[in-house]
């Protein structure tokens, strides 16, 4: 498993097959494919303007004159007003044996402009990290993640603009698999597509097909290697947009995002011919609540309960400490509704 950073450049060269060439009468294309093809590309070129490299140098570093070089370590995504997010990892530094975020990194824009970005927020529970631009560049398109919280689902298409083995912008293209996936990595769900993507990659958008944010990249599993050791792979992995939303919407109030947390620890049994979650363990704010021991768990405000992620993704993104919910459980022979104030994490 590796997140997508690189710190090099490098070139491939392309073998061209040889064409056998036919003349054909000219055929126009449906108006509807050339209206969907033209709407596809007025998205990819809105995230390309939105979409800016992470350079490896540091400002003091070009200040001196010490470091010349072009040299690009991962990818960021300007939501609006200056403002650019990240992957956390992607701009991590080490500092004898730690790893530290800098309060000033350097970004590239589509049009090659270097430009210092300072420190807003961070927060490695998800892997984000939010910087700021003195002022604002026209080059720059903003992609906010207020107009795009919207969850990508199975089979959408999807692309990524990014900067993979340190250099581009490269765009891919690919569907999404599995949007509920879980590494050791974050403690979050992920976005699971096949979209294409390097070392390099992190900290890109995740787009759909409307050019909206549904996702940030975050990691790959290796499958191919590359240059320097670093890896590509068609199994890539998004923090989900609503939740880095909820990140970015913390940070500029100058706040850690606040997670539910119900105090459950959760097994699988089997009931006749079916396997259903359980309560293997309780604690506060659950215990308050009434639950006990061996209940199965049926609904969360009438949302069925169908494995432990589901209802970890549901009090992670569509609850917040403090809230009361309603608990559906099933003891015995006998159906409950019991009301739980939610702690917070």
């Amino acid at each position: 498993m590796t997140c997508c950073t690189k710190r090099t450049a490098t070139r491939s060269l392309i073998a061209w097959p040889l064409l056998t060439l036919t003349l054909l009468m000219p055929m126009s294309a449906p108006l509807h494919a050339q209206s969907s093809e033209d709407h596809l590309k007025q998205a990819v070129e809105r995230a390309k303007r939105a979409t800016v490299g992470i350079l490896n140098a540091t400002p003091d570093a070009r200040q001196s004159g010490y470091d010349t070089q072009l040299s690009l370590r991962g990818t960021g995504i300007h939501l609006r007003n200056g403002y650019i997010l990240t992957a956390r990892h992607a701009v991590e530094r080490q500092s004898g044996s730690n790893s530290v975020i800098p309060d000033t990194i350097l970004i590239l824009t589509q049009q090659l402009e270097e430009l210092p970005a300072k420190l807003v927020g961070d927060n490695s529970y998800l892997d984000i990290v939010l910087y700021r631009l003195p002022y604002l560049v026209d080059s720059l398109e903003s992609a906010d993640l207020s107009f795009g919280v919207l969850d990508a689902t199975t089979g959408q298409q999807v692309f990524t603009v990014g900067y993979p083995l340190g250099w581009g912008p490269t765009i891919a293209f690919g569907r999404v698999g599995n949007p509920n996936t879980f590494l050791q990595t974050v403690d979050t769900r992920l976005i699971q597509s096949d979209v294409p993507v390097c070392s390099g990659n992190s900290g890109g958008g995740l787009f759909n097909a409307e050019g909206e944010l549904v996702g940030i990249m975050h990691a790959i599993i290796k499958t191919d290697e590359a240059q320097g050791g670093h890896g590509c792979s068609r199994l890539a992995f998004a923090v989900p947009g609503g939740l880095a939303n909820k990140i970015v919407t913390a940070l500029l109030e100058g706040k850690q995002p606040g997670f539910s947390r119900l105090g459950l620890q959760m097994k699988v049994v089997k009931v006749d011919n079916r396997w259903r979650v359980a309560v293997g363990g309780v604690s506060e704010p659950a215990s308050l609540g009434g639950v006990q021991k061996g209940d199965l768990l049926l609904a969360i405000n009438d949302q069925e309960i169908t494995d432990a992620a589901q209802l970890k993704n549901y009090l992670m993104e569509r609850t917040v400490p403090g809230q009361k919910v309603t608990l559906r459980v099933l003891r015995g022979d006998k159906e409950l509704g019991l009301s739980i104030t939610l702690g917070g994490v």
